[in-house]
Parts: structure tokens; C-alpha cells; sequence
């Protein structure tokens, strides 16, 4: 199943010159909870802001036109959307998560099945916002609500499930 799974703030947000306009230690708990032990789908970009190289316990896979040579041992990298298809279609119990950017979002948007959104409570300055999603054909399916702390604003975990 093909999944995305993203944070964004109050209006959107979600990037700020290539880096996450925030840090949130129990948001990216949340996200390292739900991907471990599966299969992250991100662009070149993406895969570049971090700052370790690949994330660990998961299958790292990069969708770009660059050559496998420029990215390290240990991700896979494929120049086609259909081959992300092809992944997909080829472990249909493995569950996928396109993890960025928006590029991708887009690409994914009529053949995604489940969302995992992360709403923060907050407005944060940055550059780059979520893509426009087919809401109409997603169906609320579970939310958490974390309140705010003092140096942490509320956040809402949400996940959709295609209809």
C-alpha cells in the first residue's frame, strides 16, 4: 500500500529552504514510529536534507533522474514513477510511505491509499507547502490529539484512508 505521511503547520507549511521549519521531538518520534521496518519514497531533495545520509531501519528509496553513483550504499535509487509502482504492486502487504517532496505528493496523488498527517498548532516561517490533495475521496479513520507543553505546540496526528 502506498502511503504518505508528512507534518505541516497551521497553514500548510511544511519546508523552509530544503529543511523542516521546526523541531519536534515527539512529531518525529511519531514519524519514526510508523516507518521503521518499511519502505520511504523521497526526491533528491529530500533525501539530501538529512544530515546522516539514509534513515535507519528502513528501505530508503530515491526517485530522481541523477545517476546511482552520486547517492550512498545503501538506498536504492529508480529514475521512474512506474518503478515505484512496480514496488508497490510487487509487495501489495508492504506498506510504502512517500516521505517528500512535494513533487512527489504530487506524482502519488490518485494512486495513494492512506495518510498520515501531522497538523501543528503553530505558524512557522518557511517556503514550501503541502500539495493540493483529492480530500473528497479520503475518510477520516483515527486521530490524536497531543496537547501543547511549554515548549511544544499541540499536534494532531491524523490518518485518512482512501475511500
Amino acid at each position: 500500500m502506498l502511503s504518505y505521511i508528512w507534518a505541516e503547520d497551521q497553514n500548510g507549511l511544511i519546508g523552509n529552504h530544503g529543511q523542516l521549519p521546526w523541531h519536534l521531538p515527539t512529531e518525529m518520534k511519531h514519524f519514526t514510529e510508523l516507518t521503521t521496518g518499511h519502505t520511504i519514497i523521497m526526491g533528491r531533495k529530500t533525501f539530501q536534507s538529512f544530515p546522516k545520509g539514509p534513515l535507519p531501519n528502513r528501505t530508503n528509496v530515491i526517485l530522481t533522474h541523477r545517476p546511482a553513483s552520486e547517492f550512498p550504499q545503501g538506498v536504492q535509487v529508480v529514475d521512474q514513477p512506474a518503478m515505484i509502482h512496480e514496488l508497490v504492486r510487487d509487495a501489495p502487504d508492504e506498506l510504502f510511505f512517500v516521505i517528500g517532496g512535494v513533487s512527489l505528493f504530487e506524482e502519488f496523488a490518485d494512486s495513494v491509499d492512506i495518510l498520515y498527517q501531522t497538523k501543528i498548532a503553530h505558524l512557522y516561517q518557511g517556503d514550501l507547502y503541502m500539495s493540493a490533495l483529492p480530500w473528497h475521496e479520503f475518510a477520516l479513520v483515527s486521530q490524536k490529539k497531543v496537547p501543547a507543553s511549554s515548549n511544544t505546540p499541540a499536534l494532531t496526528f491524523n490518518q485518512f484512508q482512501r475511500i
